[in-house]
């Protein structure tokens, strides 16, 4: 039996989710921005409360790796680093994009469509991934400036799920193709937890003292205009 504690800070939604062998038991989240570090220890104290267990019970913890928020992915990342050097467990860490295309193709009744994951980074841009309908990777994850020729390649062979938290950007640009299909299914830690669970097996752990975010495109800091500010 394996307890995972699953952690998604990527995007808007802070998300926290223990799964015992692949299957989330309990689960807490809530959609707002810029309250991911006020509210995720509370969270994970309140989920591990609801199934009567203990921090030393679990025997891995997984964090969503990116891409996503810079902010968002550095709190999770601490976190979940700080938590494994102190119960010395071993780190998991998960792709921001895999984990919403499970939860995409998952819920969905169509069985056979590829997926597409899309995470908001401003603008017409997107970090996105294609997947098939076992998850495996088909377009490796990037980011990219959408229009309406986007995808027309693989839309020409194949119906394509988009999801995210940027479907409603790119839906009124990729609407007229004819396997173009959406859905609103953003970032959960409850969808990571059988993509944790598998790696755990596998023993795919990261290294807990060098592993960073997965940014995909470099930070640039913007300098303050505020006199007094740097």
């Amino acid at each position: 039996m394996a307890y995972i504690l699953s952690i998604e800070t990527a995007t808007e939604v802070c998300s926290v989710a223990v799964s015992e062998n692949g299957r989330c038991i309990s689960m807490k989240e809530i959609h707002e921005v810029n309250n991911h570090s006020k509210v995720l220890l509370p969270f994970i104290e309140d989920i591990l409360s609801q199934v009567r267990i203990s921090m030393a019970d679990i025997d891995a913890v997984a964090v969503s790796e990116g891409p996503g928020s810079y902010t968002g992915l550095r709190i999770g990342v601490s976190t979940a680093k700080g938590l494994c050097f102190a119960l010395n467990k071993p780190l998991i860490a998960v792709s921001t994009l895999q984990t919403i295309a499970y939860g995409a193709i998952h819920l969905s009744e169509d069985k056979d469509l590829w997926c597409c994951p899309m995470i908001d980074a401003r603008r017409m841009e997107v970090y996105c991934a294609v997947y098939d309908n076992h998850c495996e990777e088909i377009q490796k994850e990037n980011n990219l400036i959408i229009d309406k020729h986007s995808f027309e390649d693989l839309l020409t062979q194949h119906t394509i799920l988009f999801c995210g938290n940027a479907v409603n950007k790119v839906k009124p640009i990729l609407e007229w193709q004819d396997k173009a299909r959406f859905v609103n299914v953003v970032c959960s830690a409850e969808y990571m937890s059988n993509l944790a669970y598998h790696k755990y097996l596998q023993q795919q752990f990261v290294d807990v003292a060098y592993f960073e975010p997965f940014y995909l495109k470099a930070f640039h800091s913007v300098v303050s205009k505020v006199k007094g500010l740097v």
